[in-house]
This record gives C-alpha cells, structure tokens and sequence, in this order.
C-alpha cells in the first residue's frame, strides 16, 4: 500500500495549531456532540437530551468547539442552535469513522 504525501507544506506554528484541533477531538463528549450535530442544527437542550447530559456540560464543550472553529451558531430569539461549521468538520468525522470501522 503506498502512502499518500501531504499537499501542504507547514511551518512549525502550523502543525502546532494542528495538534491544537487534534487534542479537541480526543475528548468522547465533544465528539459525540459533533456526531450529533452530524444530523443538523440543534439547541444546547436537544443535545444535551440526545446525549443524557447537562446543558452547563455541553454548553461548556460547545464553548470549545466554538472557539476551534468546529461548530457554528445562530440565535432565533432567546433560543441558539448550534451546527457543524463547515463541511470540513464532517469529513473529519466520517474518514475517522471509517478508519475506525475497517
């Protein structure tokens, strides 16, 4: 099997900034909420009701994945309903899956 080479050359910083997205990944609560949101937009109470957890535990890791640029978010009057940010995030997630199924 050969391997494929990478198509962007990185500087230091930016591979330090990757590692950064990695370690947000290597936490099961935050994955499992961008699997959840996997299905479409939903408000910090439908997650945390999907998931059997707290609004306050899932408020603070949507903080963090806000903050990596890995969800989204629209306010509809008092309610905020959080989305996968951009199709990137999606395809990480489903070439994980896949790795982690073969």
């Amino acid at each position: 099997m050969s391997e494929k080479k990478l198509r962007h050359p990185c500087d230091t910083e930016t591979l330090y900034d990757l590692a950064e997205l990695f370690k947000v990944f290597g936490d099961s609560t935050r994955i499992r909420i961008l699997y959840t949101l996997t299905e479409g937009e939903m408000c910090v109470q439908d997650i945390a009701d999907t998931l059997n957890m707290t609004q306050s535990a899932i408020s603070h890791q949507l903080r963090i994945l806000k903050q990596m640029s890995l969800v989204k978010f629209r306010r509809e009057g008092k309610t905020i309903y959080y989305s996968l940010a951009d199709s990137h995030v999606a395809t990480i997630m489903n070439q994980g899956l896949e790795h982690v199924c073969e």
